[in-house]
């Protein structure tokens, strides 16, 4: 049975990670400097993460003693990444608290689960319908209208595992290269602009949510995001209690990340609920350098037990530039540029789409 008792860590103890990116990278360095240790398990040999932890395991999520031997060695257990095998989840669960809940995964990690789980607390949502084959496809856009978004259930991320449909389009050419079983189609939203917010919530139900980010995307890959997001302040607070509901609902423990269409009509600008990443989350990056405590850390001391910051936006506003590919070698520019703080995730060779590392940008409240 999974160790329902409180969790309170103290300095010294050990966190264990599932996932070796930049995130469990950042994770790992933030718990450092409140005196934790972290463990990180990986099947990737070359996790940027391992870089930076004294003890790291290199295995397959499905290596059912490599699982027990890590939990073994950690007093706790997070991860980095949603997509975490359920069976993985299972045999660790047994044995260490492993926060988030899993069970918020079951919902996360499938797009109608976690669209109707939205629906449900009465918060707004794109049209979305269930498609397992060409002829629900066909139904679901009947109703639907087109354009729409086409996406598989599971396992998509930057713009992986979706594909646009239009007027006139090959429906079952498209249905076919999705390669799947279980898909979503989702209304197309004409949005105004992308936003997400950053929650942190508690064991005790304390929820800090930082200010609200505005997001741009190029080739479905997150480029830039600014904070505060330039929307009215009745927005921003709406935006914000939408997040901490659904970090409620869910008795999460830990950070999450609210994806948000904001859309015009004729009563003004609302919000739409994308997604949810059960995670921290690359729109929060700017927190590191640009706010009193960061996503990073906020997400240590909820899992540890310890009580959440209150954070505090450094300077009018903060930009976070995601340096994508070949866009790393021009790292020492960044260098010199005043007001700029650069972090490099210590990856291989640069790929096309792959995410190398950030910069933040600070600029200084004007004095009135």
């Amino acid at each position: 049975m999974t160790d329902t008792r409180p969790v309170k860590l103290k300095p010294g103890d050990t966190i264990g990670i599932l996932g070796g990116g930049q995130l469990g990278r950042m994770l790992a360095m933030s718990a450092a400097r409140l005196g934790l240790r972290c463990q990180v398990f990986s099947p990737d040999p070359d996790s940027p993460a391992f870089d930076v932890v004294l003890n790291a395991t290199c295995a397959e999520y499905a290596d059912v003693e490599a699982l027990e031997m890590f939990a073994n060695d950690v007093d706790i257990i997070t991860y980095e990444f949603e997509n975490v095998p359920a069976a993985a989840a299972m045999v660790l669960d047994a044995r260490r608290p492993v926060l988030p809940n899993r069970k918020v995964l079951e919902t996360t990690q499938d797009r109608l689960a976690e669209k109707d789980f939205v629906t449900r607390l009465g918060i707004g949502t794109a049209a979305y319908a269930d498609v397992t084959s060409v002829a629900s496809l066909r139904e679901a856009i009947v109703r639907i209208g087109l354009p729409a978004v086409l996406k598989t259930r599971r396992f998509g991320y930057d713009g992986k595992g979706q594909a646009i449909i239009r007027q006139g389009d090959d429906i079952a050419r498209i249905w076919t290269s999705l390669g799947t079983k279980q898909a979503i189609l989702e209304a197309f939203v004409p949005f105004e602009r992308e936003i997400s917010v950053i929650a942190a919530r508690s064991a005790a139900g304390q929820v800090e949510c930082f200010d609200v980010t505005e997001n741009e995307h190029r080739d479905h890959i997150l480029k830039v995001s600014r904070a505060p997001a330039s929307i009215p302040d009745a927005l921003a607070e709406e935006a914000r209690s939408i997040a901490g509901k659904i970090a409620n609902a869910l008795d999460y423990v830990g950070v999450l990340a609210v994806e948000m269409f904001v859309l015009a009509n004729g009563t003004g600008p609302k919000v739409l609920v994308n997604e949810i990443a059960p995670r921290v989350h690359n729109s929060g990056h700017w927190t590191l350098d640009g706010a009193s405590v960061s996503q990073f850390e906020q997400h240590i001391r909820a899992i540890a037990g310890w009580p959440l910051g209150k954070p505090v936006r450094h300077g009018e506003v903060v930009t976070m530039t995601n340096l994508i590919g070949d866009e790393i070698n021009d790292y020492e520019r960044w260098l010199t540029a005043p007001g700029a703080t650069i972090h490099i995730y210590g990856k291989g060779a640069p790929r096309p789409g792959r995410k190398m590392g950030h910069v933040t940008e600070v600029k200084p409240t004007t004095s009135k």
